[in-house]
């Protein structure tokens, strides 16, 4: 939310300062300029993307709105880790199985319904767990595998980023094309009133205008917006890498999901106290629920 106020800042602070120095509103409204440009940056965008990354970068785009990986987010998450650990430690690993192979079934993940809507995250922790689970791969060789799956999510999503970015280095180089044709437009009236040549000295004015403003008040800083977007969405993955290699160690519940809350960034990062009473509520949840099922049964 907080760019979509950035962007009405920048765009109310262009027409306030051009209307206090004596400008007028309608020069701006170019139509043809306007067409040059977007044209021109749509097309660049279409040529230089696959399907998939368009859909990715509308996505992320529409992301913007959201409000990311919070505090309680990270604690929930956290939080999810330890009773899965410790479901492990009280009933073996292989207890975790059903948990793994159908968590849109599982009683303990469906309390998170944020993680599971996060369907890259819920891919890459059932696909760790199962290498955990089924065994003969060593701490060293999990890492390794680990620390590729995050690699190779991470640059397929920083491409969306990246196409945008180049599209705003190219908005400026639009807006002279949109200028060029503008003042060829003016060379044909040349013979005119001064008025009417004035107007469409202008207008072709109006396109390097546009194309600058574009691209240095709205394109780019989008572009360094979804970027870190993308750097916050990594660490919540390796959040779960460190938790998981840490239980993969043989570290105690509480243990191992500690080493995930010290990767997490300070500035939603729950303090230890908070996740261990977290964690303790969980637990006597997880008990209590478990003896009504025993005294229904």
């Amino acid at each position: 939310m907080i760019a979509l106020i950035g962007f009405v800042v920048v765009l109310v602070a262009v027409i306030v300062g051009f209307v206090f120095a004596g400008g007028h509103l309608m020069v701006l409204f170019q139509p043809a300029e306007y067409l040059i440009i977007s044209g021109c940056a749509i097309g660049m965008l279409l040529v230089s993307v696959s399907p998939k990354v368009l859909k990715e970068l509308i996505q992320q785009i529409l992301g913007i709105l959201g409000k990311g990986h919070s505090k309680e987010s990270y604690k929930n998450l956290l939080v999810m880790l330890y009773e899965l650990f410790d479901v492990a430690r009280r009933e073996g690993i292989i207890a975790l199985e059903g948990h793994v192979e159908n968590p849109e079934e599982s009683e303990i993940l469906t309390k998170y319904p944020d993680f599971l809507a996060d369907h890259h995250a819920v891919s890459f922790f059932s696909d760790t767990m199962r290498m955990i689970i089924s065994g003969g791969i060593s701490t060293y060789d999990l890492e390794a595998l680990i620390d590729e799956d995050i690699e190779t999510h991470h640059e397929e999503i920083s491409e969306p980023p990246m196409i945008l970015q180049k599209v705003g280095d190219a908005l400026p180089g639009f807006g002279i094309v949109a200028a060029v044709l503008g003042v060829v437009v003016t060379m044909g009236a040349i013979g005119g009133p001064p008025e009417e040549i004035g107007h469409k000295v202008a207008a072709a004015l109006v396109g390097t205008f546009l194309g600058i403003l574009l691209s240095y008040g709205f394109v780019q800083p989008l572009a360094t917006n979804l970027d870190s977007a993308n750097q916050s969405k990594a660490r919540y993955f390796v959040c779960i890498k460190q938790a998981l290699l840490g239980f993969f160690k043989g570290m105690a519940p509480s243990i191992a999901v500690e080493l995930g809350r010290r990767s997490i960034y300070n500035d939603v990062r729950p303090s230890f106290l908070e996740l261990e009473e977290a964690c303790r509520e969980a637990t006597r949840g997880g008990k209590q629920a478990k003896k009504q099922e025993e005294v229904n049964v």
